[in-house]
């Protein structure tokens, strides 16, 4: 963060000086909320949670170094007391943006924003210094914590943004107002909390309603193959320029195609020119990632053939998401397992019979290990069986269901398509899984493990790499 002193902290967040001896006393270090992080020069932002209330490490968090503990109370050390430290965090991220005059992208959607998030990252960073959410912490609380990593270098400052209901998105804005907003698509994910896709679609656009006017330089970054995506041209005052397959995308794509081991490969085009990109990603889905991604770089200015080169030399920057791992016996392990909803899962398993199209030609198997996706409200059933029968349209070799109810709503799907006998397999837990994989899985095979983050199922990608006795080698990274 830049310098700030206690002084001048307190009266952007509106909070009462408490033990502090100098005011003058300056933040040189990030905003934590975790002790254990602190580093001198730290502000501590002590939030009282359902299991742990920070302010109970605040004597440690200021001896470890930090300068003073933002606190909704008097803590017995140097604080900053606010009647709330989310808003109080929230206030000090949109003063520190507005001082450094970096460029905001925000990005959002229903799938594929962490993954998309770490290419636009990636090739921005060629251009100039760039800081950009870490993992998903997209939320109130993560998001004015990234923000506030920035520093005056910062040129690009690229944040993740995500929604459980209306208005989510408009707050997340408030706090950090971007001048470019990319609304990557409406899907299924939270259709249980938000009651249909026309009310994510209203949720997402948000983004858009927060940008600036076109004279004054705001971009809307907006998925042309979206309906409802698209739609969103008309919610907003932003130059609007479309990314996707569609011909009247400024940045498209064509002759798209899998390699042997399903990396997309394509044309970009741009309305500067043209260029050939190969992804080190997994997954046809992907194209449309790196078109957002291509898509944001051009505004800001980049050379298409620097994008196209930046595209193609990206990894993943992020754990668990389509994270592949070859062990040393010849197993491909591909830990999805960090999040799901019908949309990744349907990503995912086409991304694992593309993958294993030459496996399966030479005797391997591809096996999908799936679990639950929450909160789809009325849609689960429908939706988890309809992912069993797409495993059986893809040819995926073997089918295994782990979990309870809608565990079984996967197998039925694969069984009312066509597959009996060993070809799915209903599995209580995770570790139940794993024995079955352990006693079964030969050199060659490919095995998807991927849920919704409740369900934990890394656990099983994590347990095969341990069975293998080292981690393998890591590709897309």
């Amino acid at each position: 963060m830049i310098a700030l002193s206690l002084a001048e902290i307190a009266e952007i967040v509106g909070g009462q000086p408490h033990d502090i001896p100098d005011p003058a006393v300056q933040v040189t270090g990030d905003v934590v909320i975790d002790s254990r992080k602190v580093t001198p020069g730290s502000l501590f932002a002590a939030f009282a949670g359902e299991h742990v209330d920070g302010h109970a490490y605040a004597e440690r968090a200021v001896e470890a170094g930090a300068a003073a503990v933002l606190a909704a109370r008097p803590v017995g050390v140097p604080a900053i007391v606010v009647e709330d430290v989310q808003a109080a965090l929230g206030a000090l991220a949109r003063a520190v943006v507005g001082r450094l005059g970096t460029d905001v992208v925000a990005l959002t959607g229903s799938a594929g924003k962490t993954s998309t998030k770490d290419l636009i990252a990636q090739v921005l960073q060629r251009h100039a210094p760039t800081v950009w959410t870490p993992g998903s912490l997209n939320n109130e609380i993560g998001l004015p914590l990234t923000a506030l990593t920035a520093t005056a270098e910062t040129r690009h400052l690229v944040l993740e943004m995500g929604a459980r209901g209306i208005g989510h998105i408009r707050y997340l804005t408030g706090l950090t107002p971007p001048r470019i907003g990319l609304v990557l698509n409406v899907g299924s994910a939270h259709i249980g909390e938000f009651g249909g896709r026309e009310q994510i679609a209203q949720a997402k656009g948000e983004l858009v309603e927060s940008l600036p006017a076109a004279e004054d330089g705001g971009i809307a970054v907006l998925n042309a193959d979206d309906p409802l995506v698209r739609a969103m041209a008309s919610r907003t005052k932003a130059r609007v320029t479309l990314f996707g397959e569609a011909d009247e995308a400024a940045v498209r794509a064509e002759n798209v195609r899998l390699t042997e081991n399903g990396q997309p490969s394509f044309r970009l085009h741009t309305p500067t020119g043209c260029s050939d990109v190969t992804l080190r990603l997994y997954g046809e889905h992907h194209v449309s990632n790196a078109l957002a991604a291509a898509a944001v770089a051009h505004e800001l200015g980049m050379p298409v053939e620097e994008i196209a080169t930046a595209l193609s030399e990206a990894g993943s920057l992020s754990r668990w998401r389509m994270e592949v791992t070859e062990r040393p016996d010849g197993v491909t392990i591909v830990n999805d397992a960090y999040n799901a909803n019908p949309e990744s899962m349907r990503a995912a398993l086409r991304a694992l019979a593309a993958m294993g199209r030459s496996a399966q030609a030479r005797g391997s198997r591809t096996w999908a290990v799936l679990g639950k996706m929450a909160e789809l409200g009325d849609e689960s059933l429908a939706e988890h069986d309809a992912v069993g029968r797409l495993a059986v349209r893809l040819n995926v070799s073997k089918l295994v269901a782990v979990g309870d109810r809608e565990a079984a709503w996967l197998q039925l799907g694969a069984y009312n398509e066509g597959s009996w006998g060993e070809e799915s397999v209903h599995v209580s837990d995770a570790q139940a899984a794993v024995d079955l994989l352990r006693s079964e899985l030969r050199p060659g095979d490919i095995v998807l493990v991927k849920a919704s983050r409740s369900v934990g199922l890394e656990r099983v990608a994590l347990a095969l790499l341990e069975t293998a006795g080292s981690e393998g080698e890591v590709a897309g990274r």
